[in-house]
């Protein structure tokens, strides 16, 4: 969903507080590794890759360091996850009305995501030997 001059485009906030317009979006309050922050409004339908571009084109001033030259190379972390970019903001059920805060960082690629038994093997500190030993 590409950002438009409707009512479900995101926007950024003024000086003043909240209108009521943005009570039926999102408040995403995105933090930089310095720091700062800066909060936009988006609709559940935005998608991490749609809040990207939106923050790449709506760059906040005050945002000097670590700058980028593509939207691409922005990552959203949630929850201690990096989201993928068709992630929409609906499907993490994060709540309209209210403000959510996320990691924003510049980053080329994802990590891989672990397999089901390397996570399983971390929550229970279990260590399974991968070779089939036979005990004479």
């Amino acid at each position: 969903m590409a950002a438009s001059s409707s009512s479900s485009a995101p926007t950024t906030p003024t000086k003043s507080s909240v209108n009521a317009s943005n009570k039926d979006k999102i408040a995403l309050k995105l933090m930089r590794v310095s720091g700062q922050t800066h909060t936009f409004y988006f609709t559940p339908a935005h998608s991490a890759s749609d809040v990207a571009k939106h923050v790449f084109d709506s760059w906040p001033e005050n945002w000097t360091e670590d700058t980028v030259n593509t939207h691409a190379v922005l990552r959203l972390i949630y929850q201690g996850r990096f989201l993928h970019g068709n992630a929409t903001l609906g499907a993490l059920k994060i709540p309209v009305g209210k403000t959510t805060v996320m990691h924003l960082v510049s980053r080329e690629t994802l990590p891989e995501p672990h397999s089901q038994d390397q996570q399983s093997q971390e929550k229970t500190g279990e260590r399974r030997c991968r070779l089939c030993c036979a005990i004479l």
